[in-house]
């Protein structure tokens, strides 16, 4: 009874995220088509910091931002990497690694309550703000905050950081924008979208470096799996008289 009553509570919880979601998405949406947000590109950006001296506002959590970011830009999460220890938090954990966390190497996010207080303590309400994150909907979030806060020349990176070329922006880190959301097995075996497309640009030598990790992982499985054979035949042996 207690696992039925978990698993109605957890759907419960995600049929309100989604709604909430569908909610913030209209609110989002008319920030941008009244023009209280405007809206640039990538390369738009990379133009306005490099000429009008505006500011880049990455508020990406830490697992994005340590693999790549806009040189110069001011770094404050609005959702950071939660680690806390309590059950409700090792739960959430858990449950996304099992929803998908394993492939896709999405950790656990919280939002921070002092992202807006870190934001007025670093920047003045009039200053020329660009937000990005990495494809583009924390990012909107975050401009919904300021707004309301009485900050007004808000500026969003339409797409991310993850629509970015590698001229459009100035780039620090040790991997391309387009990589720095990827993660788990997926990024591993080389399967995810932007891996791909990648390997398209660099041709073959790309690829190979994935088939033979693909390969690797098909050895390790295949010796597991032999490694706990032999270990069940020798239990076996020790119980037979």
């Amino acid at each position: 009874m207690s696992g039925t009553r978990m698993q109605v509570v957890e759907e419960e919880y995600e049929v309100k995220q989604m709604k909430d979601m569908a909610a913030a998405r209209k609110r989002w949406e008319a920030l941008v088509r009244d023009g209280k947000v405007k809206v640039l590109t990538p390369r738009e950006a990379g133009y306005a910091i490099q000429l009008s001296n505006k500011t880049l506002l990455d508020v990406r959590p830490t697992s994005e931002r340590q693999k790549a970011w806009v040189k110069g830009s001011t770094w404050v999460p609005i959702f950071d990497v939660d680690d806390r220890l309590d059950p409700g938090t090792i739960s959430r954990k858990v449950t996304d690694f099992m929803m998908g966390g394993w492939w896709s190497g999405v950790p656990t996010l919280s939002y921070d309550k002092r992202f807006l207080s870190k934001v007025e303590e670093k920047f003045p309400k009039d200053t020329d703000l660009i937000l990005a994150c990495q494809k583009g909907l924390r990012s909107l979030a975050a401009c919904e905050l300021l707004y309301n806060a009485g900050y007004e020349n808000l500026f969003w990176i339409q797409g991310g950081l993850e629509a970015a070329e590698e001229e459009d922006l100035e780039r620090d880190g040790p991997q391309p924008f387009k990589l720095a959301g990827i993660g788990g097995l997926s990024e591993f075996l080389g399967w995810t979208d932007q891996q791909r497309a990648a390997a398209a640009k660099e041709g073959w030598g790309y690829r190979l470096v994935f088939s033979a990790r693909l390969v690797g992982l098909f050895l390790v499985a295949d010796a597991l799996f032999l490694g706990a054979q032999q270990v069940g035949r020798y239990l076996q042996d020790l119980r037979s008289p």
